[in-house]
């Protein structure tokens, strides 16, 4: 499953991709959330204590004591904390419309092989009937 979820992220599907920005759409709201308010409150405590938005490095030089005290001082700041939420946010909704396009796939009536209707002689290399018992051209027996 793993090797297929990195398939269908790489690839360049154009019918994917239009799935995967409606659904992606549709369920950002609800993902945001998910992980705003209920995945990421518990792996900061696990990790500390750790409020996510309120990590960031302040490029002026100077100490701020929150995210919102730098951007009000107009400091310019690298929101990393943001940055690995928002990702968090994206594998969920990437993983989320994989597992759906997967199921759809699964659904999908497949399509019958055809069988063909020549083959190759193994002697001489040229196309024959499928039924054919001998080459009509060298004549070699068939088996």
């Amino acid at each position: 499953m793993w090797k297929e979820f990195k398939e269908f992220i790489s690839r360049g599907s154009v019918i994917d991709l239009a799935v995967a920005v409606v659904i992606g759409a549709a369920f950002s709201g609800v993902i945001n959330s998910f992980v705003n308010d209920i995945l990421m409150p518990p792996l900061g405590l696990l990790l500390g204590r750790v409020d996510f938005s309120n990590l960031f490095i302040p490029l002026d030089g100077q100490s701020y004591a929150s995210l919102a005290e730098a951007q009000a001082a107009g400091a310019p700041t690298l929101n990393y904390g943001l940055f690995i939420t928002n990702l968090i946010s994206f594998l969920i909704i990437a993983l989320a419309i994989f597992l759906i396009l997967r199921a759809m796939k699964a659904a999908s009536p497949r399509k019958e092989t055809v069988e063909p209707d020549n083959k190759e002689c193994p002697y001489c290399k040229l196309s024959i009937p499928v039924a054919a018992t001998r080459c009509p051209e060298c004549t070699s027996q068939l088996g």
